[in-house]
């Protein structure tokens, strides 16, 4: 069965230095004075939350993370798959309702990949300003920045009250991190919550192997093109730091515009 394509927004490209997967970096521009990270199937893995909402619900949890697989397919916010198993939910209240049950949000030391802190505590050490900014509730923010990460700032969309993909949300990512978006790389999965939206406002962008989005659109054409680098691991962060310390600087390409659309079931 085939679903219609999602469209999605219409993104101007950034004037950017495209490393080609497999061929190592070249001409990789200005050095990266700071890093973004997502949080979601970046830093933290979402199994235990999709787990959580699946014993709430009363459903298996392979089941709700069917539909968060087929969410991220159609191009939708991956928070879609709650309602697509509950339609008409108003997610925010029931999620206000487990947090009333005892049985609100949780993160700890377990939630986090492997490789964030050796990676973050590299970056530190090379003198990289650390950025964790994302999508999550007010209280994931308090939850995130009890772990203590090697960050300079770690904020979440609800305590912003703006979130991915909204220009405005990269906006208060660089007024609050004083940085320069020719000088910052965004580190995320999903490409139309994060990587058009970062590459739109002027920042540069890597493309993380990681999670259901992160997965399914590593090979889409538009995540390619529009990628300045693609990872599979944080620990590879440190490395294109160093190298854009050494490269030549990039050449500026005349920006454009286009629609993208990405695969679907």
């Amino acid at each position: 069965m085939t679903a219609d394509r999602a469209v999605l927004p219409q993104v101007t490209r950034a004037p950017c230095a495209s490393a080609v997967r497999g061929a190592g970096p070249r001409r990789l521009g200005p050095v990266m004075e700071t890093i973004v990270l997502d949080i979601g199937e970046t830093l933290i893995r979402d199994d235990r939350y999709w787990a959580s909402w699946a014993d709430w619900l009363g459903v298996p949890p392979h089941t709700l993370s069917a539909l968060v697989g087929a969410a991220v397919a159609q191009g939708r916010d991956s928070a879609d798959a709650l309602t697509l198993l509950r339609p008409g939910m108003d997610v925010t209240e029931a999620a206000h309702a487990r947090a009333a049950a005892g049985r609100g949000e949780h993160l700890d030391e377990s939630d986090l990949y492997p490789d964030v802190r050796p990676a973050l505590a590299r970056l530190r050490e090379l003198g990289v300003r650390v950025v964790v900014a994302g999508t999550g509730t007010a209280r994931a923010g308090e939850l995130l920045r009890a772990l203590d990460l090697p960050a300079d700032l770690v904020a979440t969309s609800g305590e912003w009250g703006v979130a991915p993909p909204d220009p405005e949300f990269f906006a208060r990512v660089l007024d609050a991190s004083g940085a320069d978006p020719r000088a910052t790389l965004y580190v995320g999965a999903h490409p139309a919550r994060g990587l058009f939206p970062a590459k739109s406002s002027g920042l540069r962008a890597a493309h993380i192997r990681r999670g259901a989005a992160g997965y399914w659109w590593a090979d889409h054409p538009d995540v390619v093109e529009t990628a300045d680098f693609h990872v599979s691991a944080l620990t590879e962060l440190p490395g294109l730091v160093e190298g854009a310390g050494s490269a030549e600087p990039t050449e500026e390409a005349p920006g454009r515009t286009r629609v993208r659309a990405l695969r679907a079931l």
